[in-house]
Formats: structure tokens, sequence, C-alpha cells
């Protein structure tokens, strides 16, 4: 028994050793001619070979036609030159595969995991999805009027929508303000040609990259990569410079979004917050790890666990490449619509008060570093994270000094963190609610503007 005692202690030692020298894998990247990055990792754990490639295409290119990234990215499998969708379908679904695509505010992203056994068929496929897409009317259609009908269910789910009424507010006229999923009135006026000539232009190999994580040999890899994108001619690459959003408040400010049927008040508090490229974010991942990054924060303590005024409330850093929000979120009766924010907000000014101690500091370390690995542990992950790389443009320092940072932090700059990044005043407020109920009651937060949830809009 002691000998099984000394092992099992033996291993969790060298488990916490491997997870606080946790390091990014070696990779090799390299361009083609035509401008495509290529990422290569070797993953020889399992059989398998996990794909994402990515374009400036997110809807931070939609302009004024809300959700034409979204739906590019979802129509690229309606059919190729080669496929109908439903052989896309039927071939991936017959081996096991999982192919899908999407769009967030900054680019579009094209995913793929299969065996390596099946890899021939799958890269033909995966080819003629990023190459030879055409878009097919009739089911762009269907997949069009799908997409109108879940943009109405939306709002029935507060939280489903209320991130979009936030970046409106706080955003304003910058591209982030608008919605990735578009209204139903942007939507409707979408068509075929529409999306043709949004993967034209902004689906190039000069603004792109793949990632390929999984089974193989790098040099074996390198060739197939080359044969099967080397040959893609897109338009050039368009360099669109994007200015920081300007997020600085002098006032809080209310918006009020009403649902008279609402039996509860969702809401979202927060300000400013960080962007991507910002050398301060382990510092601040640890600290709002205690306000509201877990379970046990002080958040869900306060708004959960001592009052029951929730079933959950946390704080939350939104990173773009460019700029980001902080916000407190949460929901509760309405009722307690007051109490809940005044209960919120007075656990964001104690974390400016009083600050932390060390065995707060510590623990939080200690969560944040547990946290971290899993997080790259799948091939599929390590898959994303090259990409992300290209898309933010950071590399693996980010990762391999990550945990080196989160030991560092000392009380002392944890309370330079605090007053340098949690907002401690000019709060903009976003309710989703029965506006009846709380209207009058919100109004001593600051000026109130309404809107109505069902009506044309975020």
């Amino acid at each position: 028994m002691k000998k099984i005692l000394l092992a099992l202690l033996l291993l969790t030692t060298l488990t916490t050793q491997a997870q606080n020298n946790f390091k990014v894998p070696l990779y090799e990247k390299f361009k083609l001619k035509n401008g495509l990055t290529v990422y290569l990792m070797e993953q020889h754990e399992v059989p398998l070979i996990q794909l994402s490639a990515v374009f400036e295409a997110g809807s931070i290119q939609d302009g004024e036609r809300y959700g034409l990234a979204n739906l590019t990215a979802d129509a690229l499998a309606f059919g190729t030159q080669k496929y109908s969708k439903a052989q896309i379908e039927e071939m991936t679904d017959y081996v096991g595969a999982n192919l899908y695509s999407s769009a967030g505010k900054e680019s579009a992203n094209v995913g793929m995991s299969f065996a390596v056994k099946d890899q021939e068929q799958m890269f033909d496929v995966l080819q003629q999805v990023l190459m030879y897409p055409v878009f097919d009317a009739t089911e762009f259609e269907k997949h069009k009027q799908r997409t109108l009908l879940e943009l109405v269910q939306q709002k029935e789910s507060p939280r489903a929508v209320i991130g979009n009424y936030f970046n409106s507010l706080v955003f304003d006229q910058h591209p982030y303000a608008t919605p990735n999923g578009g209204t139903p009135a942007t939507v409707e006026k979408i068509g075929v040609a529409d999306v043709k000539q949004f993967y034209q232009q902004n689906y190039t190999t000069g603004r792109g990259a793949i990632a390929v994580v999984g089974d193989f040999k790098t040099a074996d890899m390198k060739k197939r990569i080359t044969a099967l994108l080397g040959g893609w001619k897109t338009a050039e690459a368009k360099m669109i410079k994007r200015a920081a959003p300007e997020l600085s408040f002098s006032q809080s400010r209310v918006l009020l979004v009403n649902k008279p049927d609402a039996r509860e008040t969702t809401f979202l508090i927060g300000g400013p917050g960080v962007a991507y490229s910002n050398p301060d974010y382990v510092p601040i991942l640890v600290v709002n790890t205690i306000l509201g990054g877990r379970f046990t924060s002080w958040l869900n303590d306060a708004l959960r666990v001592n009052s029951g005024l929730t079933y959950g409330a946390g704080s939350r850093f939104l990173r773009y490449k460019h700029g980001g929000t902080f916000y407190i979120s949460t929901f509760t009766k309405n009722s307690t619509t007051v109490p809940a924010i005044d209960m919120a907000l007075g656990v964001l000014d104690s974390l400016h008060r009083t600050g932390l101690n060390e065995e707060i500091l510590a623990s939080a370390k200690a969560y944040v570093k547990g946290d971290f690995p899993p997080n790259y542990e799948s091939s599929g992950a390590l898959a994303r994270l090259l990409t992300d790389m290209f898309v933010y443009g950071f590399d693996e320092s980010f990762i391999n000094t990550f945990q080196t940072k989160v030991d560092g932090l000392t009380l002392a700059q944890s309370k330079e963190i605090i007053a340098k990044y949690f907002p401690k005043e000019n709060f903009q407020f976003v309710l989703v609610g029965k506006a009846d109920e709380i209207r009058e009651q919100v109004k001593k937060y600051g000026p109130l503007n309404e809107k109505e949830l069902k009506a044309e809009g975020f």
C-alpha cells in the first residue's frame, strides 16, 4: 500500500510539473507562393489529422449587410464544382469525419478532422470547399430561411442577444458593434450573388492561413499542402487598416431593452477592456478569476451562494485584435433587479477598496495554472491556436511564458492591474427585461435609452 501511495504521489508531482512546464509543441511555419501561410505540427498520439483554416472574412467586413460573413462561411459546403452538399455530408459522415465553417468578428474559420486512413478523400473535400464552392442557390435559400427563423427565435432568449446590444452601445460606430448573425432585415436582403462576391473579395490566400496538426511526417505533409493549395489563385488581399475603437465614456449610461413578458432581468455592466496584444492580459486574467472568472468567484459567491439572487454571475474580458470590453453578467427576478445590480457593483468596488491578499491570490494562481494546459491538450485545440496566432499576431511566447507570468504576479502588481483595467465609474448598463417594472428604478444608474426587444435591430 505504501508503494502504491508513493507511486500516486510521484505521478501527481510529475503531472503538476508537466502543467507548470507546458510549452507549444514544435511546428513548422512557411508560406506558399500564393501567400497562404501554413503551419504544420506533428502529434502522433492518435491516428488523426486536425485542420484549421482562417481568412480575414469576419463580420467587421460586413459593412451595412450584417450577417453576410456568417452566411458566406455557412454556405461554403453547400456544394462545390465536384460534390453536392449531400455528397459532402455523406462522405464525411461515412468515415466519421467532421467539417465545419463559421465566421466571428475578425475572421472566418474552416475546420476539419478525420482519421489518417481517410486523408486522401478528406483532403480532396477540403480543397473543394476552400477553392471551388458554388454556393448552390437552392441550398442557400433554405439556409437563409432557417437563419431568419433562428434570428426571430433568439429574441425569446435575452442571453442570446444581450451581447449584441452591449456591443452596439459600447462600440457605437466601430465595426465591432455589428451583430455577427445579422438582423432579419439585413439577412433578408442578402442573396447568392452577395455571398459569392464576399467570398471572392475576402477569402484570399494573402490574408489566410491553414494549420495541420496530427499524425503525419512534416516533409510529406508539406508536399501535400503545397500540391493541394499552392495553385489556388485568389483576388489580391486588401490591406485594411483598422483603427482601435475609442472607448472612453464621460458618464454612465443605461440601455433598457423591453421584453414585456419577461419574469427576470438579464443585464451586463461594463466598459472598456483590452485588445488581444495587451501585455498585461495574464495578470488581468488572474485577477478576473477572483472577481468573476470561476464558480467560487466573489461575484458568484455574493449573488448566488450568499444571497440567492441568481443562479450564476461572472465577469469577463472579451478581446478583439484592436480593442475589447469588460463586463459583469447575470440575471435575476424582476423584483430583485436593483438589489442584484447594486450588489454586483458593490463587489467590484470592494476589489478596488480592499484588493487581494496572499491567500486569495495564491488560490487564483493555482486555478489559472491548472486550467491552462487542458485548453491545448488536443490536436484540434493546437490547430486553432496556430491560426489564432496568425489572426491576432502573437507567437508561442505567449503560451510558453504564461505560467511564469502567473507565478510572477505580486500583490503590489495586482493592485496596479485593478486600478488600470477594472472600471470604477462611468459604467455602461444593458438590461433586457420588463421595462414597466424596472424603468423608474434603474434610472438612478444614468441617462436611460429604451428599445423594444421585438423591434428590428440588435
